[in-house]
């Protein structure tokens, strides 16, 4: 079989293993949900290209193509973060294939090459070619905006090449997570030493050279998108073979403390005990919830303590996120972790009841966290008591009880510790990205449109006596999450075997 052969092959196979999937049926339906979604976000990057065309047009200071690629550093920022919503790395694809009799690094090459060219990489065409259209076809010719679209596509390849790199290396250690910081953080550094024009011009005159063919600026792109995909091949390979190789020989039982303190809530405090000890002695839990509590307790200081986010806008949309974050960050794969055990789980009546009870008590006392961060600003003036209280009872009331509903229809099993090879831990459940978006946007447009009919207290009134009242109700509609993930129990505890 020669490669070209098998990388057709490896890629169907992905493709065939979307359809296989246990969450595939309610994938279906989550899908067309997020199609529409996607749907608006390409209008909405269609209308921002022909708002910067129009920009572009008008001003007589800089070309077209100078105009937008003085922006680029903006955009693969925003490529970057992106990413992190769908796209997988090769090592979580390439376990099924290691015993065959096939080249290893074959298989990750093959997946890095489809990496290039998913559609992910082409949703920047719905920028870079209106906007090519409106301003540089009939002025500048067809040469110079293909080279203006094809040199900005060539700089996503290489951006979604460099995703690639880090990701791998952040799942095996949140350590990793400064590298991609600090390189980010050197694009902007001409702005930082000079001034925001020195920043624009010198990404501007990449532009230029780009659109105009310059033959060292292509080269120079074309020797980074090899050495990216020489580095990931070596990566990729290495780490999955250093998973699954793993030795376990040598492992020490660590003492953890036996909270004791827990042991009065009866049931439902031995459970809080097992979120707890999950968290610090299972790799992927506890690096997951370092994760999001380090970036809630950043975003907070940030939102408090700077003047970054204080226009009108973003110093009401960025502080819901303060509070949704890091409970709705892990709720996202409730019962994921405990696919490892459900059989066990199973044993006695109503016990994922009181698992369900401890993980909504635990989860909602994580919002202290940001709410003890943020009082401060309450005697600053900043923000008022009643709207701290009420972001974080809405957010343990509605946002937390939509989340805790994905305990029904999460049936994949989450690696307590293996992370790049686990098939449990590839990202196919659009039902739980949907729900995930719900989360993240709908409150703050319910903000936004009870802001414009009512004043400010009102609004955070019916936020607060809402959240309240959902909290109040939790042991109702915990029961009727634990009804129906019962009436499915079978299937569930079924798709979880088959993705350990």
């Amino acid at each position: 079989m020669n490669r070209l052969t098998l990388y057709r092959t490896l890629r169907q196979h992905v493709k065939l293993s979307e359809k296989r999937s246990p969450v595939y049926e309610q994938n279906r339906t989550a899908k067309i949900l997020i199609y529409i979604l996607s749907g608006f976000m390409i209008a909405y990057m269609m209308f921002l290209s022909v708002m910067m065309s129009i920009i572009a047009n008008s001003t007589t200071e800089n070309t077209p193509y100078e105009f937008l690629f003085g922006l680029l550093p903006f955009f693969l920022v925003a490529d970057f973060l992106m990413r992190f919503l769908g796209q997988q790395t090769p090592a979580q694809l390439i376990k099924p294939y290691l015993l065959l009799p096939i080249p290893r690094h074959a298989c990750v090459e093959s997946f890095i090459l489809s990496a290039m060219v998913t559609p992910n990489n082409l949703l920047w065409l719905f920028i870079t070619v209106p906007y090519a259209f409106l301003t540089l076809l009939f002025s500048s010719g067809f040469f110079v905006a293909l080279g203006f679209v094809l040199g900005f596509q060539l700089l996503i390849i290489i951006n979604s090449q460099n995703y690639m790199l880090w990701r791998t290396l952040i799942l095996k250690s949140m350590l990793w997570w400064i590298a991609p910081i600090v390189l980010y953080g050197l694009l902007f550094l001409p702005w930082l030493i000079h001034n925001f024009n020195t920043f624009f011009n010198n990404y501007g005159t990449l532009g230029e050279h780009l659109s105009f063919w310059h033959p060292l600026a292509w080269l120079a792109l074309i020797l980074l998108l090899i050495a990216f995909f020489f580095i990931n091949r070596e990566v990729q390979y290495r780490f999955t073979i250093s998973e699954t190789s793993a030795d376990d020989a040598h492992a020490t039982l660590k003492n953890v403390s036996q909270f004791s303190f827990f042991d009065r809530y009866g049931e439902v405090g031995q459970y809080i005990k097992l979120e707890i000890k999950s968290i610090l002695r299972n790799k992927n839990m506890r690096n997951s919830f370092l994760f999001s509590t380090v970036f809630t307790i950043i975003l907070s200081l940030i939102i408090s303590y700077t003047d970054i986010y204080d226009d009108a806008f973003s110093s009401k949309f960025f502080i819901v996120y303060v509070f949704i974050l890091n409970g709705g960050m892990l709720l996202i794969k409730i019962m994921g972790a405990e696919g490892n055990y459900i059989d066990g789980l199973m044993i006695h009546r109503e016990n994922i009841l009181q698992l369900l009870h401890a993980k909504y008590l635990f989860y909602c006392a994580l919002l202290l966290l940001p709410f003890l961060i943020m009082l401060p600003t309450v005697f600053m003036g900043k923000y008022t008591l009643l709207m701290l209280f009420a972001l974080m009872f809405f957010a343990a009331g509605p946002i937390f009880m939509l989340l805790m509903q994905l305990a029904v229809y999460n049936k994949q099993t989450i690696p307590l510790n293996s992370k790049l090879v686990s098939k449990g831990n590839v990202e196919t459940n659009w039902f739980a990205f949907f729900a995930e978006m719900v989360a993240m946007f709908v409150p703050v447009a319910l903000i936004a449109i009870l802001s414009l009919f009512l004043s400010e207290t009102v609004t955070y009134t019916i936020l607060l006596v809402v959240g309240i009242i959902v909290v109040a109700l939790r042991k109702l509609w915990l029961r009727n999450i634990y009804n129906r993930f019962m009436a499915r129990r079978y299937q569930n505890m079924e798709s979880f075997r088959a993705t350990r």
